[in-house]
């Protein structure tokens, strides 16, 4: 088959390889089956990695160690990297990393590296990209961070801004060609990812 023509499309199984709850409330909006399996990845970044390497990478290993055990299926991987001053934010894990991040990102702008990346089996086509969104903080008090901090528990997002939740009050402004990017998966660019790997996402239910 030509790269030009058409891939039939399908509605093969579909695997998230990942372990958050915000991702998979994300594509449950495709209305597409799709099963949840947990990869073992270490997410620490590489020395001398770009905050867009590490995303990218890290999507592509999520991706990669499910598509060897499930051939016969499509298999989405993604991760998130913020970045400050130059300085990448992960996950933050508990209370005082993600209150130095808060205080750290206040008044600031952050960009945001959601990387997604789609693998169709594990000899098949690995297709993925990087959107970034631009975020830029508002500059809050001590106290308005810990009772954010208190509410919330965002201690599984990277950069501790949990946008879906109160921390859309943490923003002032946000700038993105995909608008559930900062939440943890792209969507527009997942549908077109597995559009192009030939999932049928408008078939019958």
């Amino acid at each position: 088959m030509s790269p030009d023509q058409p891939v039939a499309l399908s509605r093969r199984p579909l695997i998230l390889a990942s372990s958050s709850p915000y991702r998979r409330e994300l594509l449950e909006r495709l209305r597409y089956p799709f099963t949840v399996a947990v990869p073992a990845v270490d997410e620490t970044p590489h020395a001398g990695e770009t905050p867009s390497a590490t995303a990218l990478r890290l999507a592509r290993e999520k991706a990669l160690a499910i598509a060897t055990r499930q051939p016969q299926a499509v298999v989405i991987g993604s991760d998130q990297v913020a970045v400050c001053d130059g300085q990448q934010l992960g996950k933050p894990g508990h209370h005082a990393a993600a209150f130095a991040q808060l205080q750290a990102m206040r008044g600031r702008r952050v960009d945001f590296h959601t990387a997604v990346c789609v693998v169709d089996g594990p000899g098949g086509a690995v297709d993925q990209a990087d959107i970034v969104t631009q975020v830029r903080f508002r500059d809050l008090p001590d106290a308005a961070l810990e009772a954010y901090l208190r509410a919330e528990t965002p201690y599984d997002v990277a950069g501790s801004a949990k946008s879906e939740g109160l921390g859309i009050a943490l923003l002032e402004a946000v700038a993105s060609d995909d608008p559930t990017a900062l939440v943890g998966l792209p969507l527009v660019t997942v549908t077109r990812l597995l559009m192009k790997a030939g999932l049928d996402l408008f078939g019958s239910r």
